[in-house]
């Protein structure tokens, strides 16, 4: 099965690669991603508590609201200092 291509206005070939995750422990909720895409793809959520969190502060991450509306430009992981965000080709 073949990836999906696109080819840039220059006409060199691209492949696109989509947002498949965020790594929440990673993540510092900074909102960098959230800003550089305009497609409507990250959110800001609360991260899911755990035993090595000692304090009740909320700790606010970024989500994968809307994976399906990704173009894979990449622009989210470019501005992530923390290297949090996952992407992967996708096929036809």
């Amino acid at each position: 099965m073949a990836n999906i291509m696109g080819i840039t206005r220059g006409g060199a070939p691209w492949e696109p690669r989509f947002v498949t995750a965020i790594d929440q422990t990673l993540c510092i909720g900074c909102g960098r991603c959230y800003k550089s895409c305009a497609r409507n793809v990250l959110d800001l959520v609360e991260r899911e508590a755990d035993d090595d969190d000692l304090d009740d502060d909320q700790v606010m991450v970024m989500s994968v609201k809307d994976a399906m509306d990704c173009i894979g430009c990449e622009a989210c992981a470019k501005v992530c200092s923390k290297k949090a965000i996952a992407h992967a080709p996708a096929a036809l």
